[in-house]
């Protein structure tokens, strides 16, 4: 034993056995002044059932987290206790008979056997992170030891060595031990666990079993020996405990939903414990599958989902993309489904259930998808193909754009802004005010305000605020947005979308939306619990070629929903107050979309006249000018400035003789008395 050994042991037992007066051992204790107590723990975040999704590490890179007694197996207690103090309970920090034993066992080997060391001084230790060999540090363990036992309980004191001891590497702290060895909270540990775990402090480095499992089982073996001779185990358990394998590597920390679990430390950095309303095991599989989904697609493509239960509002799982880390191809580090995108085609259910509350049209209404004219904007569909005359269910069903373009500038773009306002959903336009272009995905929008919009239509059109923290207050009475009917008729056109290959038909409602030069491909939809929203494109906003949201996004919507649950709930009944009949059967008004103004305007068969067109200026006419029309009701007769030219003419194109240089009003009138006219200038 070395010569320092000895004389912090004759020291402490002198200590002891030989203090002035009781008096003055009292002043010296009393007078201690204690290292901090205080030290920083881990951050956690947790799901909705207070299992782990993401664990952080304290400021000097180490995993501590906060931990008490009564977490703890206590099974493993009664081993700590008998292996490292077995008198724990009775003494006031120092055991003078575990000095005097140690001292004795020392002088008759010649070398250290066992410690004098109590819990209570390795706790003194753990706090002033000091030596154990230094007589003045041995001596200064016992003064803080018996200062802690005077003003702390022996529970907590246990929990500070339970928060402080080392076991190997970055890890402080029982529970950081049992989830990096184990995978496991301390709860509930084998003896074989246990005993590890009691070894390991000792000698953190040499006995790490990732390191040197001989030695790690070793030591194990050891305090199994004890356990048995202290009458804490039985020989079965100690001989099935001595062939349970040593852990050969540490287990990772949980680090799931890493951008929510990020956003939550950022909004609140001084609460250590974060409970989310994530469901830990949708949330695994989401993002698996979120990774799977990529395979096959250009290196610097991500996706992102978001699901939730748009019956409470809670988000059960939320990837924002699919693969988190800083430097990768695919920028995981960038939360999508926060970043302000074009939805597409997305928003085209919300146009529509607003024209239902409006009386402006009705599911079966028939609508002209044709060629139409705003100004200078003049919508086409995405296959640049008109299909005619078809029911504003199947308008919405194909997607069309034309339709419900036609709707929008009946509605006007800003009550469309201000459904999406009170449906809490946060908007960026790219002008200073909306125009039509805004029915068709020109408004910037997340993919978790998209979710929320859509759980609004499954919640029977009352606005369904979204949330992810468990501590978010309640937001108040809801926003009724679209009416009970009008929502119910959009969830019965969606659920009639065809599906992707291998999905079942009619189980979702749901719309694929793909944004302008193929930047975002979309899908989202609900059944009658969940609501689910995909997004795929480069977190860069550059264009993905040849993607679009039916071929890439909605099969792993359906297969989202297939991990959510075996299978989904059915969609609601149709309120009473929904009108479910044909074409036939509407009113006369409701039977063709012809918009608020129709009283005023010709009839579409109506006589036009169509070349030239009115305003042009002519050069070349020799003698004669080709004049067309188109409708109307023939024979037709021609005029020239008032005067007739042609007349009983059946064709529908013939030519005009005799025009005179200048400015001429050309008018044709139908056998119905209808009547076109233009003014031309001819040179």
């Amino acid at each position: 034993m070395r010569a320092p050994d000895r004389l912090c042991f004759v020291l402490a037992l002198l200590l002891l056995t030989s203090a002035a007066t009781r008096d003055g051992l009292n002043r010296w204790v009393a007078t201690t002044q204690l290292p901090s107590l205080l030290s920083e723990t881990s951050v956690e975040v947790l799901d909705r059932s207070g299992q782990m999704l993401r664990v952080y590490t304290v400021g000097d890179g180490r995993w501590r987290m906060a931990v008490t007694s009564d977490w703890v197996d206590s099974r493993y207690l009664d081993m700590l206790i008998a292996f490292e103090d077995k008198r724990f309970y009775s003494h006031a920090g120092v055991d003078p008979w575990a000095i005097l034993r140690a001292f004795g066992q020392a002088v008759w080997n010649g070398r250290l056997i066992s410690g004098g060391s109590t819990l209570t001084m390795q706790v003194a230790r753990l706090l002033e992170d000091s030596g154990t060999g230094h007589w003045r540090g041995k001596l200064r363990q016992i003064r803080v030891a018996l200062a802690l036992e005077r003003q702390f309980s022996k529970d907590e004191i246990l929990t500070l060595y339970l928060s402080r001891a080392p076991y190997g590497g970055n890890l402080e702290g029982i529970r950081a031990a049992t989830l990096a060895w184990f995978g496991k909270e301390p709860a509930r540990l084998t003896p074989a666990e246990a005993a590890l775990l009691v070894a390991l402090p000792q000698s953190p480095e040499a006995r790490r079993p990732d390191r040197n499992r001989p030695q790690a089982r070793l030591a194990r073996a050891r305090v199994l020996s004890r356990m048995q001779y202290a009458g804490v185990l039985g020989a079965e358990a100690i001989s099935g405990a001595l062939t349970e394998p040593v852990p050969y590597r540490r287990r990772p920390f949980p680090a799931l939903a890493p951008h929510l679990s990020d956003l939550a430390l950022a909004r609140d950095p001084l609460v250590r414990r974060h409970d989310l309303t994530l469901d830990l095991t949708v949330q695994q599989d989401l993002e698996k599958m979120l990774e799977t989904s990529m395979q096959g697609l250009p290196a610097n493509v991500s996706a992102a989902v978001v699901a939730a239960d748009h019956r409470s509002g809670e988000i059960i799982a939320s990837v924002g993309s699919a693969s988190f880390g800083s430097g990768d191809a695919r920028q995981g580090y960038v939360d999508m489904t926060r970043a302000l995108r074009s939805p597409g085609s997305t928003l085209k259910p919300l146009v529509y259930a607003m024209a239902f509350d409006r009386g402006l049209v009705h599911p079966q209404t028939l609508i002209n998808d044709r060629p139409v004219a705003f100004g200078s904007y003049a919508p086409q569909n995405f296959d640049g193909k008109f299909r005619g005359e078809l029911p504003v269910a199947e308008a919405l069903r194909q997607s069309l754009n034309i339709p419900v373009v036609l709707l929008m500038d009946q509605i006007g773009p800003a009550h469309l802004m201000d459904a999406l306002r009170r449906a809490g959903v946060q908007t960026e336009l790219p002008g200073d005010q909306a125009g039509l272009a805004v029915a068709l995905g020109g408004v910037g929008i997340t993919l978790t305000d998209l979710v929320q919009l859509y759980a609004t239509l499954a919640n029977g059109g009352q606005a369904r605020q979204l949330h992810w923290h468990k501590a978010v207050p309640d937001k108040g009475p809801a926003s009724q947005i679209v009416s009970r009917a009008a929502a119910w008729q959009i969830s019965d056109i969606l659920a009639g979308s065809a599906p992707p290959r291998g999905g079942a038909a009619g189980q979702l409602a749901y719309k694929t939306g793909t944004s302008y030069g193929h930047r975002d491909a979309w899908a989202v939809g609900f059944d009658g619990a969940h609501v689910i929203g995909v997004w795929i494109g480069r977190p860069d906003g550059t264009p993905v070629p040849g993607a679009f949201g039916g071929e890439l996004a909605a099969p792993i919507l359906f297969d989202a929903f297939q991990r959510l649950k075996r299978q989904t709930d059915p969609l609601p009944p149709p309120p009473p107050e929904t009108l479910i009949v044909s074409t036939a059967q509407l009113p006369q008004a409701l039977r063709r979309f012809s918009g608020r103004e129709a009283v005023f305007q010709a009839p579409e068969d109506a006589l036009k006249l169509v070349f030239p067109p009115d305003g042009v200026r002519l050069t070349g006419v020799d003698g004669a000018l080709v004049v067309k029309v188109q409708d109307g009701k023939p024979p037709f007769t021609w005029l020239a400035n008032g005067a007739p030219v042609q007349t009983g003419v059946h064709r529908r194109e013939t030519a005009l003789s005799g025009l005179s240089e200048g400015f001429s009003t050309l008018s044709v009138i139908d056998a119905k008395g209808q009547s076109a006219r233009v003014t031309v200038r001819i040179d």
